[in-house]
């Protein structure tokens, strides 16, 4: 899929500082082999340092009637064709989303949703569920030290639902990207797949269809 968004020229973007900053670019040159991508400096001077600054990004990308997103690290100054670029590694996680394969349900008001990110919950994070569907679930958090990369796995998320004993599983990061809520705050919003729900997970989603 990288191949065919450099052949074709796509724009790609990467939100460095929520919606505030973005960098913007194409694909230049994709080389598996050796493990590298070549990207185009944006135009924007200031989000070209604020990409270098970082130790990874993920970007996002539509061609061929297709959601594209990749996470790539470690970028530095390069040239291609004697002109600047942009260096990075392969990249490690991508995913691609085409129309969604089950019907989803907006949920009102929004679900309370805890997640435990790892076994052990040594990290966790609150955050609210706005749509569910037999496949998956999406939500908005508001920690701004949590980036959720596509392929990233939530372990033994707890979903609360009022009058309903909590259910856990766990979820695949399809998808992340920045959004602006009505009062001007930032938040991130997340689509994720359930990875093997267990009974007690698709009775929950069965409840959530019967309204």
């Amino acid at each position: 899929m990288l191949g065919v968004l450099a052949a074709r020229g796509e724009p790609l973007r990467a939100n460095l500082a929520g919606e505030a900053l973005a960098f913007t670019s194409k694909l230049l040159l994709v080389d598996p082999r050796r493990a590298y991508i070549l990207l185009e400096p944006s135009a924007n001077q200031p989000a070209n340092e604020a990409l270098l600054a970082r130790p990874r990004a993920s970007f996002r990308a539509m061609s061929l009637g297709m959601h594209v997103e990749f996470a790539a690290a470690e970028p530095q100054r390069a040239e291609h064709g004697g002109r600047p670029a942009i260096r990075m590694r392969f990249p490690d996680v991508m995913a691609t989303n085409q129309r969604r394969e089950h019907e989803r349900l907006n949920v009102q008001p929004q679900a309370p949703l805890h997640f435990i990110a790892d076994a052990a919950g040594v990290i966790s994070f609150d955050g609210s569920m706005l749509d569910i569907s037999a496949g998956g679930l999406g939500f908005v958090q508001y920690a701004s030290n949590i980036t959720l990369e596509p392929g990233t796995i939530l372990k033994g998320c707890r979903i609360e639902v009022p009058g309903r004993a909590p259910v856990a599983v766990d979820l695949e990061v399809r998808y992340s990207c920045p959004v602006t809520l009505p009062d001007g705050s930032h938040a991130l919003r997340s689509g994720c797949r359930f990875v093997n729900p267990a009974p007690e997970t698709k009775a929950l989603l069965a409840a959530f269809f019967k309204r």
